[in-house]
C-alpha cells in the first residue's frame, strides 16, 4: 500500500526592516533624512517604505509573500533601492539593532501621531529607543495548526529574548566582556 502524502500547510510571510541612516563620512546617525529622500523612495517603492520612530530611520516592508524565496527577492530589491537612493544624499543604511556610538539625547522622533503618543507615554524610555528591528509576520491558514505552533513557540521565547536583548556596544562603550 503506497504511503499517503502529507500535505504541506499553506502559509504567507511578510517582513519589515528598519534601517538607521548614517552620514557616509562621519558614520554618525543622520540628524534627519532629507524630505526628498523619502519622496524618491516612495516613488520607487510605492507603499513599501515609510518613516520610522526616529528621524534617522527608514522602514521597508515586503508585500505578503507565498514563499521565503519571494520574501528574499523583495527584501533584496527594497534594500538595494533604498540604499541606492540614500547614497545620492551622502547617506548609507545600516541594519543594526543599535548604532555603535550615537548619542540618544541628540535624536529626534518623527512628528507623526503614533510616534508622538509613544514619545509622550514612554518619556525617557522612548527617548532612548535608538534601535532598529526586523519584524517577520507569518500567516498560517489552519486554525488548529496555528494554535499548536504558537504553543510550541513558547519554548523558544526565552532563547529569542536572550538573542535579541543584547548588544556589544551602547553609545561608544562596550557592554559585555572583552575576550
Amino acid at each position: 500500500m503506497p504511503a499517503m502524502a502529507i500535505k504541506e500547510p499553506s502559509f504567507t510571510v511578510g517582513i519589515e526592516e528598519e534601517y538607521l541612516l548614517v552620514n557616509k563620512e562621519s558614520r554618525d546617525l543622520a540628524p534627519e533624512q532629507p524630505p526628498e529622500l523619502l519622496a524618491k523612495c516612495e516613488e520607487a517603492l510605492r507603499g513599501q517604505v515609510s518613516p520610522e520612530f526616529l528621524r534617522s530611520q527608514i522602514e521597508v516592508g515586503t508585500r505578503v509573500c507565498k514563499s521565503m524565496q519571494e520574501a528574499r527577492d523583495q527584501l533584496i530589491h527594497l534594500r538595494s533601492t533604498v540604499g541606492r537612493i540614500a547614497d545620492e544624499f551622502g547617506l548609507a543604511l545600516i541594519a543594526s539593532s543599535t548604532h555603535p556610538f550615537a548619542e540618544w539625547s541628540a535624536q529626534q522622533h518623527t512628528d507623526k501621531e503614533r510616534y508622538n503618543v509613544i514619545a509622550r507615554d514612554l518619556q525617557q524610555v522612548g527617548r532612548r529607543l535608538v534601535i532598529s528591528g526586523m519584524h517577520v509576520h507569518v500567516g498560517i491558514e489552519d486554525d488548529d495548526l496555528r494554535i499548536d505552533l504558537l504553543g510550541q513557540a513558547a519554548y523558544f521565547l526565552p532563547h529569542l529574548l536572550a538573542l535579541s536583548s543584547s548588544s556589544p556596544f551602547w553609545q561608544g562603550a562596550q557592554t559585555g566582556l572583552k575576550s
